[in-house]
């Protein structure tokens, strides 16, 4: 409830602020924002703004500095560790049949992204226009679901447009998973590029609004759910847009935020066009915004929460008079939310592909384990049937024999579904020189990349066993 405290305070304790001096205020705090976030000529007042500077100019002009340098260094030490130590493993034990496709170049040269999520008519195209202070090919903005299409919002020096089975065949670009939702979802995705320097630092997906109601949702012609899961695995800020007069979640919206369960440290929550609400009602929407996101989220934290009109129209103080310091604070707290992106897509990558390597080798163990259960000659179906009813008794011998958390197994259920129809007999076996070869890239390799390019703003890795 800080946001709602700010708010209160909002009344200077020696009367009301004049229009002349918040105009200027806002003015100030508009030019300084824009100065220190976006601009590589403007001059630096703290360490952070000297570090994003160097790291804009290096973009533009490809000279990178000494950050720049470390960064781009660490994840082409994690692309050599991967390909020359973890590919041959995943292939081996056929790991993108049941995780997902294996990685490319192109999944660890992308450039981070950010994910906008949300009803219909939540300002999710309004705001991405607002971040870039342009508009970008093929936008479309109205009271009705104007958006009906995923749009990857990239930089480039030319504006065009490239519709999405185009996209998933250009191997620069980290989206060639997405054949696998077909034609109709391809028809229904495109990349736009434009000039802007914010898309020279991350990437933004525009996503369509969420509808309610069954006729919608059986309307679509693709997995709505399973597509912004993807999307979501993928970003490094996940942004869920809500309007004060349409805070119900409806069942489809309800089941998108489920499926970012699993990402819910990416989730930033932003209540937009709350300038059209009085500071009374805007109390009351953020307490049934809170309690909604709970029942959702299932737990008593829920994600950071920005209050705001984040467009560029000047905010309604008809109805707000007190309101624009506050939504002017939230509006710079998420600017620099967003700004502190790049710097932390390098820590990110580390931190995912060290999960993915732990998941491939529990994936490589589970099946080589249950190859060893087989009978050599006779009774191979009985065996496995067998195998299959008492999968649970199996994860516990293999989780005790390695001495591996329960959390980082698969779900049983799934993993006996995509089993069934294979045969255990054929499965490889994975000898202690191929896991001791795995052990050491997180216990060795990847530990010397971390201290060999220290970055700066560094965060915590996954805990490595």
């Amino acid at each position: 409830m800080l946001a709602l405290a700010a708010s209160a305070q909002l009344i200077p304790a020696h009367g009301l602020c004049s229009t002349a001096s918040v105009r200027r205020t806002k003015a100030t705090r508009l030019a300084t924002r824009h100065l220190r976030k976006w601009m590589p000529e403007s001059t630096p007042t703290t360490h952070t703004a000297a570090v994003g500077r160097q790291r804009m100019q290096a973009s533009a002009s490809g000279n990178y500095g000494e950050y720049g340098y470390a960064k781009d260094a660490l994840v082409e030490g994690l692309k050599d560790v991967y390909m020359e130590k973890v590919l041959p493993l995943e292939k081996a034990f056929m790991f993108d049949a049941f995780y997902g496709p294996l990685l490319t170049e192109s999944d660890f040269n992308a450039k981070p992204s950010v994910l906008l999520l949300g009803q219909y008519s939540t300002g999710k195209t309004t705001f991405i226009q607002h971040l870039l202070q342009r508009e970008y090919p093929g936008a479309h903005i109205g009271p009705e679901p104007t958006t009906d299409r995923f749009v990857v919002v990239m930089g480039g020096e030319e504006e065009r447009i490239t519709p999405g089975n185009t996209l998933v065949v250009e191997a620069d670009k980290p989206y060639a998973d997405l054949a696998k939702f077909g034609t109709s979802f391809l028809n229904k995705l495109e990349c736009t590029q434009c000039d802007s320097r914010l898309l020279d630092e991350v990437t933004l997906i525009d996503t369509p609004g969420v509808l309610s109601g069954q006729k919608q949702r059986i309307g679509r012609s693709y997995d709505f759910v399973e597509v912004c899961q993807w999307f979501a695995a993928r970003s490094d800020v996940i942004l869920l847009l809500f309007d004060p007069h349409k805070l119900d979640i409806s069942d489809e919206f309800n089941q998108v935020i489920s499926a970012l369960r699993p990402y819910d440290d990416k989730v930033r929550v932003v209540l937009n066009k709350a300038d059209q609400v009085d500071a009374q009602q805007l109390m009351r929407v953020y307490g049934a915004l809170m309690w909604s996101l709970r029942k959702v989220f299932d737990k008593p934290e829920v994600p950071r929460v920005y209050v705001g009109s984040f467009n560029s129209a000047p905010f309604n103080r008809d109805r707000n008079e007190y309101g624009e310091k506050l939504f002017l604070r939230e509006h710079e707290d998420l600017v620099d939310d967003l700004h502190s992106v790049p710097r932390r897509a390098a820590n990110r990558k580390v931190n995912e592909l060290v999960k993915r390597i732990r998941t491939a080798r529990i994936h490589a163990l589970l099946l080589s384990h249950l190859k060893k259960q087989m009978p050599r000659v006779l009774n191979k179906q009985k065996a496995q049937e067998n195998l299959l009813l008492n999968l649970e008794d199996e994860f516990a011998k293999v989780r005790f024999e390695y001495r591996l958390p329960d959390a980082d197994f698969p779900p049983i259920g799934e993993f006996r579904e995509a089993v069934r129809y294979l045969d255990f007999s054929k499965f490889p076996e994975l000898d202690k020189k191929s896991d001791d070869r795995i052990m050491d890239v997180l216990s060795r390799d990847i530990p010397e990349l971390l201290k060999k390019y220290d970055l700066p703003f560094a965060g915590a890795l996954v805990p490595l066993q």
